[in-house]
């Protein structure tokens, strides 16, 4: 995972060591590996991920591609001496920035040191990230040769209008042909990615948008409500008056509107804003939302080892040349106490339709259950505790009041 800004913490080691404590079992848990590719061919104006294009980055040392390579391969060795006995990775993520900017053979190679390394478990999932305009039937066939099982296509939208504004630079129709592709090339799983929510979006373009990511057939959907972040281009317009904020009635319709549209089409919901055929979750996003071990590779990309949290420098020059001295890239880090791991709990895991248990829960916080469940946010099945289709709109304000 990768946002714009960096939190505060602790300083991390420079030899990447993480306490005992951390590592304590972990050849016992699931491990996931993400990489960051920080690279674009353009900058979205609504994007505060860590990325950069060619103009950007420049021709300094330390900024190319080859050097980003070395040091993810870097990082991968000291990821394996850090964690000692570790276990085989049960997923791995590319995620950017645009991962396909970079050749097949590129993510290909890093995908082999991952699996030197690490190894892979027998089912493990492997998806990459791309934009529609950044692969064709060729690329996308290599993607597979190499072992990535899974992929991401940013389709945002279909309505012309709505790409211009958020900057997209692909086509309506494009979406749907790389889903073609990618299935004549092998992938076991082709999701996409959706945004509703911009400025001058209608409920018919969303409906839109919809109905042409369904014609694709995918097995997986993500619909994201458009966030507008601090520092980004679309912020300053929104500042300026160019463009209206979203509307959180609007915002509603448009998610009951999906909802709708993909459970009717046979994808389920599984997370809040993630729908899947049955199978076809992304098991990785659910690494996150359970709260398993990860280690993030690349500029600015977080990682999370047995409570521990910490995150990586994030110019690509500063990454690369902390590694070519043989240096962590690690920025800083936090150790999550028993307190906090009990309120992300809460947090990521009622975002899931399977909920979290009951027993979880402390004396308080089942105290203030019934309430939450009178207003028809939250309802138990068994020892469980699940967010209702209502409370999926308010699940913020559930957890919120939850804790107290």
């Amino acid at each position: 995972m990768s946002p714009s800004a960096l939190p505060e913490g602790e300083p991390a080691p420079e030899d990447g060591s993480l306490p005992a404590s951390a590592l304590a079992g972990v050849a016992g848990r699931r491990l996931s590996a993400y990489v960051h590719v920080p690279f674009c061919a353009s900058r979205c104006g609504y994007c505060d991920f860590n990325t950069y294009t060619a103009a950007e980055l420049g021709a300094a040392p330390g900024a190319s591609r080859a050097d980003y390579l070395d040091a993810v391969a870097a990082e991968i060795g000291l990821a394996r001496r850090v964690l000692g006995e570790a276990p085989p990775l049960s997923t791995v993520f590319f995620g950017g920035g645009t991962p396909t900017l970079l050749e097949a053979s590129e993510l290909g190679g890093l995908l082999a040191a991952l699996r030197d390394t690490f190894g892979l478990a027998p089912d493990a999932e492997v998806t990459t990230e791309a934009n529609p305009d950044s692969v064709t039937p060729a690329s996308l066939a290599r993607l597979r040769e190499a072992g990535f099982t899974r992929i991401s296509f940013g389709m945002q939208s279909a309505v012309p209008h709505v790409l211009r504004l958020l900057e997209r630079t692909h086509t309506p129709g494009r979406a749907r042909d790389a889903v073609r592709w990618a299935r004549e090339a092998g992938f076991a799983s082709v999701s996409l990615d959706l945004i509703y929510g911009t400025p001058g979006e209608s409920v018919a373009d969303w409906r839109t948008s919809l109905e042409s990511a369904l014609a694709a057939e995918p097995d997986h959907l993500s619909a994201y409500s458009l966030i507008v972040e601090d520092g980004t281009r679309f912020a300053a317009r929104v500042r300026r008056g160019e463009v209206p904020l979203p509307d959180e009635d609007d915002l509603a319709d448009k998610y009951e509107l999906a909802d709708s549209l993909l459970s009717a089409s046979g994808l389920a919901w599984y997370e809040v804003s993630n729908w899947a055929r049955p199978g076809h979750e992304c098991w990785h996003n659910l690494a996150y939302w359970r709260g398993d071990d990860w280690w993030g590779f690349g500029p600015g990309a977080h990682s999370h080892i047995g409570g521990v949290r910490f995150w990586n420098v994030k110019h690509p020059r500063s990454y690369a040349t902390r590694l070519s001295q043989r240096h962590s890239p690690a920025a800083g880090r936090e150790r999550l106490g028993d307190d906090d791991r009990h309120v992300e709990r809460i947090l990521l895991e009622l975002r899931l339709a399977e909920g979290m248990p009951l027993a979880v829960l402390t004396d308080a916080e089942r105290g203030r259950l019934p309430e939450i469940i009178g207003r028809g946010w939250l309802e138990t099945r068994g020892d469980r505790v699940v967010v209702t289709h209502e409370g999926r709109l308010f699940v913020d304000a559930a957890v919120r009041d939850l804790l107290g």
